[in-house]
Formats: C-alpha cells, sequence, structure tokens
C-alpha cells in the first residue's frame, strides 16, 4: 500500500512562504498523480493543487493561482508545494494524495485520490 509523508508545515507570518513536500518510501511517485488539499478547522476538505504523473500537466485552485507552485522532482522522488504570499486563510491541514491514474482528477472531487498522507499543519499568524 502506498504511503504518503507530508513533511515542512509550521509557523509563518502573512506575506511569508513555506514549502512543503510529499514524500513515499518503496513506490515511485512518477506513477501517480498527487495532489495537494487542505482543511480548516470547520470547514470541508479543498482542492489546492495538483500535477500529473508526467509532471507537464498542474492543476490550482482559484485562490491559490499565482501564490503557489507544485512540482515534483523525480529524483529525489518527491513533489512539493511552494507557498508564497501566505495570509491567515491559509491556515489549514495540508495533505498530499496520490492517485492511480496518469492525469489530475478534479480538484472539486477529493474521492478522485486513492491514497493520503496524514498531513502537515501550515499556520499563518503574526
Amino acid at each position: 500500500q502506498l504511503q504518503l509523508v507530508e513533511s515542512g508545515g509550521g509557523l509563518v507570518q502573512p506575506g511569508g512562504s513555506l514549502r512543503l513536500s510529499c514524500a513515499a518510501s518503496g513506490f515511485r511517485l512518477d506513477l501517480y498523480a498527487i495532489g495537494w488539499f487542505r482543511q480548516a478547522p470547520g470547514k470541508e476538505r479543498e482542492g489546492v493543487a495538483c500535477i500529473s504523473s508526467s509532471g507537464r500537466i498542474s492543476n490550482y485552485a482559484p485562490f491559490v493561482k499565482g501564490r503557489f507552485t507544485i512540482s515534483r522532482d523525480n529524483t529525489k522522488n518527491t513533489v512539493s508545494l511552494q507557498m508564497n504570499s501566505l495570509t491567515p486563510d491559509d491556515t489549514a491541514v495540508y495533505t498530499c494524495a496520490a492517485s492511480n491514474s496518469e492525469s489530475c482528477p478534479a480538484l472539486n472531487y477529493p474521492r478522485g485520490m486513492d491514497y493520503w498522507g496524514k498531513g502537515t499543519l501550515v499556520t499563518v499568524s503574526s
């Protein structure tokens, strides 16, 4: 069973940046489309970004377009989410997920993802 592990979460000031990473051991992540999702307290989970297995196609939610960048490094077998210009509204548990597909499922359809990490907390506060 594919196991995903996120890292890079923490406390950051508004306007700051964080880089999250999603890694797997014993499996090639380049076989899967990988997405990042987030869930704030009391709110539904929402899709943030997704990258195809090839890394050639990326999808973004409107609320992060221009601020966040998803990428993958096949050498390191990781997928990253670079988050810039962070605001308190970005505070949430961020989770990476993998789909048994080369293409990204719709960001508003989390059930399209087949494997989920446990998440990493991002807190944006001064």
